[in-house]
């Protein structure tokens, strides 16, 4: 009886004071910075048996080509390799934001150029000099692959076939524990890998399951009335998806588990492109932000595209210098 009373003094008074116990029964008040845990207010704490403790960031670039497959220009109308550059630069932000949160996490970039004048390399070389993150350029020479893709008639195609091939290939030696495989039109917000890092540690430990994340809200998600599943992130709702373009995060165990998929993406020009990656979709869990993390960043009417309530601008802008 004391007890009780004395509690129900201190949940009192501690509410006088502006605070809220989200555990009644033990007292306790939220700690947000205890990583064995993840606290959404009012859902309470998951525990954390899914640790993120490596993060490998495969950056596929090719500034000869503004749009493949397509004869429209980007939003903004600018050329390829401001593109090119302010992806990376988000990216790079993104990433020092997740190393100072996250000092557990071992983070590695490797760029794989798939461009046929290699002189730009030089300017991402500054970009990444400056940013103090370990990094590995790959000049990928599309001729590594003609024995293996079997679509040669169209050389931009062929070509986009054969760095996606060296993509998966060098993730498949290379991954630890998590790969996000990115192209070189997406921006991303700071705090885009901090919260998909952090959702996948909730998600998958709830769940007891790995899982892939999309970091874009792609408006042709909208396009049919299909059936979603919502999912409370870190920080904001996530839904559902069974199709993705080629920028998403991936486990090492469903990059070898699914190797087959990831494998015959590459062999020929699938109508989806993306149609053996997305029939993964039927047996695993696939999520996408509400709203996008990182944007597409191209023609205004492609359904591929500009994702909604994303100012373009604003974000054009803050990656202009790194």
């Amino acid at each position: 009886m004391k007890k009780n009373i004395i509690k129900k003094l201190f949940i009192l008074i501690a509410r006088k004071l502006g605070l809220e116990l989200i555990e009644q029964s033990n007292l306790k008040f939220i700690n947000e910075k205890n990583n064995n845990k993840s606290i959404v207010i009012p859902l309470g704490k998951v525990k954390l048996t899914r640790k993120i403790s490596d993060l490998l960031i495969i950056f596929r670039t090719n500034i000869d080509i503004l749009i493949w497959d397509q004869n429209k220009k980007r939003i903004f109308e600018a050329d390829k390799i401001e593109y090119s550059k302010r992806c990376l630069i988000s990216l790079i932000k993104s990433m020092k934001s997740l190393s100072s949160l996250r000092n557990d996490i071992k983070l590695k970039l490797i760029v794989i150029d798939n461009s046929l004048d290699t002189s730009d390399n030089n300017e991402f070389k500054n970009i990444l000099n400056k940013s103090d993150i370990e990094y590995k350029i790959i000049n990928h020479k599309n001729d590594e692959y003609k024995n293996k893709i079997q679509f040669n008639n169209n050389k931009e195609t062929f070509g986009n076939l054969s760095s996606l091939l060296k993509c998966y290939e060098t993730a498949k030696l290379k991954v630890k524990d998590l790969v996000y495989f990115v192209e070189d039109d997406y921006i991303h917000e700071e705090k885009c890998l901090v919260e998909m890092i952090e959702t996948y540690e909730r998600l998958s430990s709830q769940l007891k399951r790995e899982i892939f994340i999309c970091p874009s809200d792609y408006p042709y998600l909208y396009t049919d009335i299909d059936q979603s599943k919502i999912f409370a992130g870190s920080n904001r709702h996530w839904r559902s998806i069974n199709k993705v373009l080629c920028t998403f995060l991936v486990s090492k165990e469903h990059l070898s588990k699914y190797w087959d998929n990831f494998n015959k993406t590459c062999l020929i020009r699938n109508d989806p492109f993306e149609k053996h990656i997305n029939e993964i979709f039927t047996k695993e869990i696939c999520i996408s932000p509400l709203k996008s993390l990182a944007v597409h960043i191209t023609n205004i009417n492609s359904s591929y595209g500009l994702s909604p309530y994303i100012n373009y601008m604003k974000l054009w802008k803050e990656n202009e210098n790194v």
